[in-house]
C-alpha cells in the first residue's frame, strides 16, 4: 500500500486518513478547510478526538460545552501554539469558521475515561530539538504528559529550510517499553512557500519497507512502521502535524543504529 496521501486541491475535504485505510487499528486523521460561516459536523462514536485549529478562528460545540473564537494564528508557520479542543467518545461536534480557516481532526479508540476541554495554547510546550543543520522547532499539543487522553499523542514540528528533521532516523513500531513502544503515525506536511516539496523516506531495518517520497503542500505520509526521516530543501520551510496512536500513550523510540553515531 503506497504511503503517500495526496491533498485535494480544492473542496472542504483536504485530505483523510482512516484506520480502514491504512490498514493498521488506531489513528484517523482528516483536514478540513472552510470558509466563514461554513460548519463541519461530526459525531466521535468511540474514538477520541483533538481538534486542531492549524489556522483561522473557529467556535467548537460538543453538546454541552461551547468554545468560542479558537484561533490564534494566520498560518502553521507563525512561532505561536495552535488552539485545540479535546473531545471524549460518544460527543457530536459542530465547527463553525468564523473566517477562513483549515482545523485538522485526530482521533484514536478510546473508552471516554477524560473529558472534554480545551487546551491552552499557554501551557503547550515549546522546544527546539537538534543542532546544526538538524534543528527544529516543536510544539507539544498533546504529549504523553498530559494524561487527559487515552491512546492520542499530537505534536507539530517547523524544520527551516535546507534542515533535516525526525533526524537521526528512529521508529517506534515495537512495543518493548522502556527501549521501544508501537505506535502508529501520521504527517500532515505543509510547505512554504506553499508550491515548494520536501522529501520523506520510511524504511526498515531488513528494508521490508522502503518508500521514498516528494511531498507537497497537505500531503500526508502514513508510517505504519520503520524509520520515517524528513529534509526540507533549500528555499522552503517544512511543517509537519503529527499524530500517534498505539496500544498504549508512551513515545519511546529507537534510533536507526547506523546513523545514531552523529548524536555522540
Amino acid at each position: 500500500m503506497p504511503l503517500l496521501v495526496k491533498a485535494q486541491a480544492t473542496g472542504r475535504d483536504i485530505v483523510a486518513v482512516t484506520p480502514e485505510s491504512a490498514g493498521w487499528q488506531h489513528v484517523g486523521f482528516r483536514a478540513v478547510r472552510l470558509g466563514g460561516g461554513e460548519t463541519e459536523t461530526l459525531h466521535t462514536g468511540e474514538r477520541e478526538l483533538c481538534v486542531v485549529v492549524l489556522r483561522g478562528t473557529v467556535d467548537v460545540d460538543t453538546g454541552a460545552q461551547r468554545f468560542e473564537a479558537l484561533g490564534t494564528r494566520n498560518s502553521v508557520f507563525e512561532p505561536v501554539a495552535p488552539a485545540a479542543v479535546y473531545v471524549r467518545p460518544g460527543e457530536p461536534v459542530r465547527i463553525t469558521a468564523t473566517g477562513d480557516a483549515e482545523v485538522a481532526l485526530c482521533t484514536a479508540p478510546a473508552s471516554g475515561r477524560h473529558p472534554t476541554r480545551k487546551l491552552d495554547p499557554g501551557r503547550m510546550k515549546r522546544s527546539t530539538r537538534g543542532q546544526g543543520s538538524n534543528t527544529r522547532y516543536i510544539c507539544d499539543i498533546l504529549p504523553e504528559t498530559d494524561p487527559g487522553a487515552e491512546h492520542l499523542l499530537v505534536v507539530e514540528v517547523v524544520t527551516p529550510a535546507g534542515h533535516s528533521s525526525s533526524y537521526p532516523p528512529h521508529k517506534h513500531d515495537t512495543e518493548a517499553a522502556p527501549g521501544e513502544t508501537r505506535l502508529e503515525e501520521t504527517y500532515y506536511h505543509r510547505l512554504n512557500p506553499p508550491q515548494g516539496f520536501a522529501f520523506q523516506r520510511v524504511y526498515t531495518d531488513d528494508r521490508s519497507l522502503d518508500e521514498s517520497m516528494a511531498v507537497e503542500n497537505h500531503d500526508v505520509v502514513m508510517v505504519p512502521r520503520g524509520y520515517h526521516p524528513c529534509v526540507a530543501p533549500h528555499g522552503y520551510d517544512l511543517y509537519y502535524l503529527n499524530v500517534m496512536a498505539g496500544p498504549g500513550r508512551r513515545w519511546c523510540f529507537r534510533n536507526d543504529p547506523v546513523h545514531e553515531w552523529m548524536l555522540k
